[in-house]
This record gives C-alpha cells, structure tokens and sequence, in this order.
C-alpha cells in the first residue's frame, strides 16, 4: 500500500500541529481516559505506552487499546503506535505472557531458535491485544556480572547478543510486531540506571566500539526502532550532555556511520538522567534537534507536547524538513505494522 501524503506533505500551522503530534508517545495505563482520548482525536499524539496493571484482563486492555484507535480514526489521524516493554524477566508489563524465558536465560541457552520462537509467541500474543511495538529486544552488552543490565541481557559478548536479540526480533516481526533494540550506543558499561539518575559513561573509543556491535548488526538487519540512551558518553559525543539530546550521536554516529534508516525513539524524557538537568520544554526541543523522531514522555502524563514543537518550528528553532523527514518514517512504520496510514 502506497503512502498517503496527505498528512506529512501539506502545510498549514493546523498541519503542522498533527505532523508533530505523530512524533509523541505518552504513557497509557489500564484505560483509554478522556484526555487520551481527546488528544488522539485531535492528532496531538501519535502512539502510547502503556502501563498496565500487571494482572488486567487482555479483553480489557485490548477493548481500551481499540476505544484510543477509534478516537485516533474519527479526527481523521493514522493509527497509533501502541508501545510496551515486554523484554522478558524482570521488565515485563504483562507477565501472564510471553516470552516466558528471560533474555539472561535465552543468553545461558544460547540457541537462536529458542530466542526466535520466544520472539514469535511475543508477538503473536501482543498483536492480538492491538500492541504493535515492543521495546525490546535490550542489545546493551554488559561490562560485568555486577551490572544493573546483566539480567536483561542476553550475555556480555558482543557476537552473542547480536545473534540472540536479532533472532528474537525476527520471530516478533514473523507476527507483525515491530521491534526496538536498546538502548543506543549501549548501556553495559553504565554505573547508574538512567530511570533513576544521570549517569556518564567514561569507556574508551575501543570499548564503546565494541558495545556498538550488536546496534550495528541490527541497523542492518533492518530493525525498526532504536532506542536512544540517556546516558552520556565523552567519547562519542559532541559535548556532556546525553545522548538522546546529541546530533553527534543521533544523526552522525547511527544514520550517518551505521546506516540506520528506521524510525529512532527516545528513552523516557522524564526520567531523572533528563529532568534533573533540563525543563520539559527544553528537553522535547533538543531531542527533535538531535534527529530522535518520536519523543517518549513514560513517568507521567503530558499534554501539549505537539505545540511546543510546532512553536519551535515557528521561532526556527526546528527545521520544517526535519518535523517532515521524521513524519514520514513514522507513519511507514505504522503502515508496516498496522497495514493502513489512513482512517
């Protein structure tokens, strides 16, 4: 199916306003609420994350999935992109369902059929609920069995967790579930978790270009999100801020070196590594500067996301070709997953 231009290619500040509401996920928990529901409808935001809680029924959960889709049809806006973190072992949302093996088990395993078939029963399990991204699989390699990552890995050797997390993310896209490696350019040498803190990562060159294997295998392996780091890192970076905020790392490091020409999304820009540091509005503008497509707002809810891009676009701040650039990827991965672009 061709895709319509309708939305990325016309002009208009109301336009520009729905370009820009595509480039933003928020946080959904066991309801389609009003003001979801509201924002959907008028195409201030293009996908969701959802938080459910972990022992809701799927006829639930899929019936206010399906209630947010429809509010997203009648305003005449593509579907949205409905996002989980379902990895596995300790970062689950739904735990009543796949895949029922852990990456670190998948790792001790070490057969690409297990992980594929893992990867399969994930998608085929999520898709039927109206979830069409998952972000996983993790293809952050970490440094030591000490790290906070270990458990979510699928081992600490480069080769290794390329071959696993690839398999995985083939058996989901097998199912029609789009597939997000994390979290680019690597968080296993990482001493803080960046849901809880700023964290700066002093590898050397050498080290870090080991840690960016597996993203490169997966950049051209085609997967369709990556998922940028918090994290900053002296070596790669243009500056000391994270790398979701970094052109040097967003645009030249994974589009311009590892080729990567898929959709690219930003850890949570609450957390604390982001909003200790930098006010929402700040954040929102720098990551979108950095080339990071769709901005992911997962701590708490969050409105008028769109207008603050929209008002950066204005004052030039952002560059119109890059809010349509960004669009246009987007909405081809919702046409891969979903089938459709339009009502």
């Amino acid at each position: 199916m061709a895709l319509p231009p309708t939305l990325c290619e016309t002009t208009g500040t109301d336009q520009m306003a729905r370009i820009a509401g595509q480039r933003v996920m928020v946080r959904m928990e066991a309801r389609a609420t009003r003001a979801l529901k509201s924002q959907a409808r008028a195409g201030e935001i293009g996908g969701v994350i959802l938080f459910p809680p972990p022992d809701i029924r799927g006829e639930r959960l899929a019936t206010a999935i399906e209630d947010l889709q429809s509010a997203a049809r009648r305003g005449g806006n593509p579907p949205l992109l409905v996002a989980i973190d379902q990895e596995g072992g300790p970062v689950e949302r739904l735990p009543a369902l796949a895949p029922q093996l852990s990456p670190f088990t998948l790792g001790e395993l070490g057969r690409e059929s297990s992980a594929r078939l893992e990867g399969r029963a994930t998608g085929f399990q999520l898709t039927r609920l109206g979830i069409n991204v998952n972000l996983a699989p993790v293809m952050d390699v970490p440094a030591s069995d000490a790290q906070f990552m270990t458990p979510r890995a699928f081992g600490d050797n480069p080769g290794k967790v390329s071959r696993l997390a690839l398999a995985f993310a083939r058996g989901q896209r097998s199912e029609s579930l789009a597939s997000t490696a994390k979290h680019f350019p690597g968080l296993g040498r990482a001493a803080e978790n960046t849901d809880f803190a700023p964290t700066a990562i002093t590898a050397s060159s050498r080290a870090l270009r080991e840690d960016l294997r597996p993203f490169r295998a997966a950049a051209r392996a085609g997967i369709e999100l990556m998922m940028i780091s918090s994290a900053a890192y002296q070596r790669l970076s243009s500056g000391d801020g994270p790398a979701v905020l970094d052109p040097a790392i967003v645009t030249e490091l994974l589009r311009g070196d590892l080729g990567f020409a898929g959709v690219t999304i930003s850890d949570d820009l609450l957390a604390p590594a982001i909003a200790l540091s930098y006010s929402r509005g700040d954040s929102t503008v720098a990551a979108a500067q950095a080339g990071v497509d769709i901005l992911l707002y997962a701590a708490r809810d969050v409105t008028r996301v769109a207008s603050t891009l929209t008002g950066a676009v204005a004052s030039g701040e952002l560059a119109e070709d890059g809010m349509r650039a960004s669009c246009r990827r987007i909405l081809a991965l919702k046409e891969s997953v979903a089938g459709e672009v339009s009502p």
